[in-house]
């Protein structure tokens, strides 16, 4: 991994130069930003800068790597099997399919760590990746006799042939008559691209795909474990193509290209299984940015131990839900995994004898036997309309997406107070900010201390990839700095860190694991509310009561070896 003081990225190939004294830092640091100015790979630069020569870089990349080195002059561009990779992909990414066996594909390239082209080349290919590692001129002559050759299933999609009015009309749902069934032909690549897209996309547990149009590149990003990732670079000509097939497929206008749209979408996996994609569009500069979170029914599913509560938390949570009436407040920031937390509370509540109903914005995950809502303020269904209609039908249980104002929440704690069982949502930093945030918004203390029976504040951190995962040495200062007491520090456990490897795709992690503050409203704590105590008195009083706060509930995760030290210092730094 990169240290984060590193103003330049170095790709992996620079780092291992630095490492074996080919070359220092700064020079790395200076033929890295080069490359990025240039818009060229590292190896190319390294070249050009004179402090290696081609035959030198490739020898110590396959040496060091471990990848077989080949020499170019041996192979003739006609003896290359077409259509082996698309030819924009070759050109952009400076790679050269040789020949594939099986589901293997052998793959030419001068810097064989460049896990951007390798991850694009597999994800375009569906196929394993195996580098040989070639000269970097030698790779670039035979990529210029190549040229056009290569069967290039990227400019399909784009179909330069075809009038760029055209696919303008196209976009703006209005095609020819005349020429519809060119356009349904054209546009056949785009849809099995797209569904690549997502495919690939649901198989590799992402929660949300970024499609970006700019002035002079295309992408498309996958948000993993809470992190953005760079996986292709489509050509900038099909944008609108993708944004309007995306756009009809989720019931959205596509003539309607000035204002952001909302709209679902579904991918039929199986006769068991669906995926439902929540669509967001937003107008830019340069095209229509996209955004689509995918919401996998079967995360409701996962159970409450799945979520990473501790015991003494788990079943302070379900003593809380299971009461039959009272109000139970999940908080944390956007992306903090709140709505699974409250779903899985819902899928233990949901049963034959108990009436549920929930106010969304919108409804993420179909629960079936729940009655979800989604509000519409524009046609006047707000969380508090809703509110008042769910107390005209026999409700047992409440959830309301998330309280915003007053009105919202006076509802929900009278609801709370007349027999209902209510689970909602805040954005407040921890539980006992929740109870002042309450008061701040207007709400009566003594309504808050007669309803508010538990608030569970959470974060999401990643854990460690258990394939590459390893003891790391920490000194005894920064564990004690981080807020492990000397009790502690006994030598019970082994705190780890992260490497990378092909499992986690070089991050060191994989998946993520709750962090939770779950604190129940004791009749101490009742009383401060009741005395407009502040946040800090809550607080006080929590921890007397021997509630943990998120920071050492982290620490907890790092003693049990799910997660690093910085993982958890990142994502509790209040």
């Amino acid at each position: 991994m990169v240290a984060a003081t590193n103003t330049i990225s170095l790709s992996a190939l620079a780092r291992t130069l630095v490492q074996h004294g080919k070359l220092i830092e700064q020079e790395a640091e200076a033929i890295q930003s080069q490359a990025n100015v240039s818009g060229v790979g590292f190896v190319t630069q390294l070249i050009l800068s004179r402090k290696m020569n081609a035959p030198e870089v490739a020898e110590f990349a396959s040496q060091t790597f471990g990848f077989p080195l080949l020499d170019l002059k041996a192979v003739a561009i006609e003896h290359i099997p077409e259509g082996l990779l698309p030819g924009k992909l070759m050109q952009e990414r400076r790679v050269l399919g040789l020949y594939k066996r099986g589901t293997r594909l052998f793959v030419a390239m001068s810097d064989p760590t460049n896990a951007q082209a390798l991850d694009e080349i597999k994800f375009q290919t569906s196929m394993v990746v195996d580098p040989v590692v070639v000269e970097d001129d030698k790779l670039g002559k035979l990529l210029e006799k190549a040229g056009e050759s290569a069967a290039d299933t990227l400019d399909e999609l784009v179909g330069e042939d075809i009038d760029m009015d055209l696919l303008e009309a196209e976009g703006e749902g209005a095609p020819k008559q005349d020429d519809s069934g060119a356009t349904d032909i054209d546009d056949a690549p785009v849809v099995k691209y797209l569904q690549k897209v997502l495919l690939d996309a649901i198989n590799s547990g992402v929660s949300d795909i970024h499609f970006e149009p700019f002035e002079k590149f295309y992408r498309i990003r996958y948000r993993l474990d809470g992190v953005l990732y760079e996986v292709a670079k489509p050509p900038l000509a099909i944008k609108d193509k993708i944004s309007s097939r995306i756009k009809v497929i989720s019931k959205l206008d596509i003539a309607e290209k000035r204002v952001p749209q909302d709209g679902r979408m579904k991918l039929v996996l199986s006769k068991n299984r669906a995926i439902d994609f929540r669509v967001s569009t937003l107008p830019t500069l340069w095209g229509e940015k996209i955004v689509m979170r995918i919401l996998d029914p079967a995360s409701a599913q996962l159970g409450v131990d799945a979520l990473g509560y501790e015991p003494e938390q788990k079943e302070a949570l379900l003593n809380a839900v299971t009461r039959p009436y009272g109000m139970v407040l999940v908080t944390g920031p956007t992306g903090s995994g709140k709505t699974v937390s409250l779903y899985t509370c819902l899928n233990i509540l949901n049963q034959p004898g108990t009436n549920i109903s929930t106010a969304e914005d919108p409804a993420e995950i179909n629960l079936p036997g729940v009655n979800q809502v989604n509000v519409n303020e524009k046609a006047g269904l707000t969380f508090a309309v809703a509110l008042r209609a769910f107390l005209r039908q026999d409700p047992d249980v409440i959830m309301v997406g998330e309280i915003r104002d007053l009105e919202t929440a006076d509802i929900s704690i009278k609801a709370a107070q007349t027999g209902h069982m209510v689970l909602s949502t805040l954005h407040t930093n921890d539980a006992p900010t929740t109870l002042t945030r309450l008061m701040n918004m207007g709400v009566a203390p003594f309504n808050i201390a007669s309803s508010v029976i538990l608030i569970s504040a959470q974060r999401l951190a990643r854990r460690l990839c258990s394939s590459c995962k390893k003891p790391i040495d920490i000194p005894k200062e920064a564990l004690l700095r981080a807020g492990f007491t000397e009790d502690d520090l006994d030598d019970s456990w082994q705190p780890y860190g992260h490497i990378g490897c092909e499992v986690c795709k070089g991050t060191g992690y994989k998946g993520r694991v709750g962090i939770y503050q779950v604190m129940p409203i004791s009749d101490e704590i009742s009383r401060i509310i009741m005395k407009n105590g502040t946040a800090h008195d809550i607080a006080d009083q929590a921890k007397r009561e021997g509630i943990k706060d998120l920071r050492q509930s982290g620490l907890r995760k790092v003693k049990a070896g799910l997660t690093s030290l910085e993982e958890i210092e990142a994502v509790t730094n209040e």
